[in-house]
């Protein structure tokens, strides 16, 4: 099999760390083209061997764009096409056709209640992608509160598969040397208590509720945001307001992968190490990503909505309290479990449940349904 992955942009936010992670683990020939921002995990598909190309879309309205996209497709005699993100999808859906390839299938990766990658759900935003939606052969929906939301929506059931996102879960192991070393670059105390939070830095994160929330903690706790995005500004104003910008830090975008000379301090699963909690106050969340990841790095973990968490089986457990969106909560918790003696940093039974292998096999047994092949998954 030969397919083309199509994504909106591969700057570090979590579908396309998704994507790069998913092609690493699954059979066959797999190439990817972004329509905008070949960023740093572009670069990262790249060290991996995967052949990446850029449309250089100039906007979400760039329809000359099209063409270009029809041609790629085409002179690529791919068996199947995935899209990702939903420019992505609605141009990647339209493009495969007119190239003549119907094994098409997208993936829901960031549908909530009231936005769509933090677009709002208008009736003409939910038009198009409905369009869109009907040209593909299936939709992947990262999980059952998604694919009730495109039930919503007026998609067939049948043509929705819930699949969810996959965490390498040694990769984000605990390891005490890149706690100390994450630790020195961004300058926090070792014996510092340090609530973590990850993700775009956008109103619907609800970060505000993590800084009113360090106010009233004592003065050895410290916040760190991992991500960009454009509320920053709004951040760090808050953070002054509150009295507490000495004791936010804002870590920028991280890889899931180091990508410098000399050792791992950079990337994600080294600043997780360097956390003692998890917190995430966001209350529309598709999927949960960042808190299935703490939870294979073992912290602990505070959160409004998480939709991994909630569908998990029973029996299978998750270290990780849920609670209210308010400062107060997040006070009331972290207090605990800062005074509280910290145990063994372990992946819990909900990371295992969620790792890339199982993702990849699901996703395989997706594209043999629209392939018309045996679904029987890969062997891990």
């Amino acid at each position: 099999m030969k397919a083309l992955h199509i994504i909106t942009g591969l700057g570090a936010g979590g579908a396309e760390q998704q994507l790069r992670l998913l092609v690493r683990h699954l059979p066959g020939n797999h190439e990817v083209l972004t329509l905008t921002d070949p960023g740093q995990v572009a670069a990262g598909l790249r060290r991996d061997g995967v052949r990446v190309a850029h449309l250089g879309m100039a906007g979400n309205r760039d329809v000359r764009a099209l063409p270009r996209l029809v041609r790629f497709i085409r002179d690529g005699r791919y068996n199947l096409v995935h899209t990702h993100l939903y420019r992505a999808c609605l141009y990647g859906r339209i493009a495969a056709r007119l190239a003549g390839v119907r094994a098409v299938v997208a993936t829901e990766h960031s549908l909530g209640d009231g936005q769509i990658e933090g677009r709002a759900l208008t009736p003409g935003v939910r038009g198009l992608y409905l369009a869109g939606e009907r040209l593909g052969r299936a939709t992947i929906a990262v999980s059952p509160a998604v694919a009730e939301r495109l039930h919503r929506w007026g998609v067939e059931r049948h043509r929705v598969h819930v699949v969810p996102n996959g965490v390498d879960v040694p990769r984000f192991a605990f390891d005490a040397a890149a706690r100390a070393a994450a630790r020195r670059e961004l300058g926090l105390a070792d014996g510092a208590f340090v609530i973590g939070g990850v993700g775009r830095l956008v109103a619907g994160k609800r970060f505000d509720v993590l800084i009113d929330a360090l106010r009233e903690l004592p003065g050895d706790v410290r916040l760190l945001l991992v991500g960009t995005g454009p509320e920053e500004p709004s951040l760090r104003r808050a953070a002054c307001r509150a009295g507490v910008q000495d004791r936010l830090v804002l870590a920028g975008e991280r890889p899931h992968t180091a990508t410098g000379p000399s050792g791992t301090v950079t990337d994600l699963p080294a600043l997780m190490s360097a956390m003692d909690v998890l917190a995430s106050p966001s209350t529309d969340e598709a999927f949960g990503l960042a808190v299935v990841e703490a939870q294979a790095a073992g912290l602990p973990v505070l959160h409004v909505n998480c939709p991994a968490l909630d569908d998990l089986p029973a029996g299978i457990g998750a270290h990780a309290v849920q609670v209210p969106c308010a400062p107060g909560a997040f006070v009331r918790e972290a207090t605990a479990l800062r005074v509280a003696p910290a145990g063994p940093r372990k992946p819990s039974q909900a990371a295992v449940h969620y790792s890339i292998a199982r993702s990849a096999a699901l996703h395989h047994e997706v594209y043999a349904t629209v392939l018309g092949a045996p679904t029987s998954a890969p062997q891990e």
